[in-house]
C-alpha cells in the first residue's frame, strides 16, 4: 500500500465560522484512509512565534512556512468560503494565491465549498482534481480516494 497522503488545507481561518469550516473538512480529512491524518497542515494553527505579528519578521517566516508546506504536501484541499456568513462569496485571496502556487508546481487540489449554489471562478474549477460542493457532498471526503485522485467534478456556474 503507499504511503498515506499529505495534505495542505487551505482556507481563511478569521473568524469563528470559517474556523469551523476548516474544522469540519479537517475532520472529513482525518477519517480518509488514504490521508496521514498527523500530517495534516493547517495554516492558521502553526503561527510564527519568534516575531510580533504582522511584523515584517513575523510575514517573511510566515509565508516561507506556509510555501514550504505547500511543497511537501501531496494535495491541497481548499475551502473556498470566506466571508459567506456576512453575504460575501468570493474565495479568500491568500487561498485563492495558495491553490493557483499549487497548481503551478503540480500539485492536485481539491475544492470544497459549504454552499452548493454558488458559482466558482473559472481558473479555480479549471485547476481542481476535484471539488466538493455544498455540505452533503463534502462528507464524501472522508472516503474520496487520495491515491487514485479521480478527476470529480459538480455541475456549477462559472465565472
Amino acid at each position: 500500500m503507499p504511503s498515506k497522503k499529505q495534505v495542505y488545507l487551505a482556507g481563511p481561518f478569521f473568524s469563528p465560522e470559517q474556523n469551523n469550516r476548516l474544522d469540519k473538512v479537517a475532520e472529513l480529512l482525518t477519517k480518509n484512509p488514504t490521508i496521514e491524518a498527523d500530517s495534516l497542515f493547517k495554516p492558521g494553527q502553526h503561527p510564527y512565534p519568534d516575531a510580533e505579528f504582522g511584523s515584517f519578521e513575523w510575514q517573511v517566516a510566515t509565508f516561507n512556512v506556509d510555501t514550504r508546506q505547500i511543497d511537501q504536501a501531496d494535495v491541497v484541499v481548499a475551502v473556498l468560503d470566506y466571508n459567506s456568513e456576512m453575504g460575501e462569496f468570493e474565495p479568500d485571496s491568500g487561498t485563492i494565491w495558495e491553490c493557483g502556487y499549487a497548481f503551478a508546481h503540480n500539485t492536485p487540489i481539491i475544492l470544497v465549498r459549504f454552499r452548493d449554489n454558488l458559482p466558482i471562478n473559472l481558473m479555480l474549477a479549471g485547476s481542481a482534481t476535484a471539488i466538493f460542493n455544498g455540505a452533503a457532498d463534502i462528507e464524501n471526503l472522508a472516503t474520496y480516494d487520495f491515491f487514485e485522485l479521480h478527476n470529480k467534478y459538480v455541475q456549477t456556474d462559472v465565472f
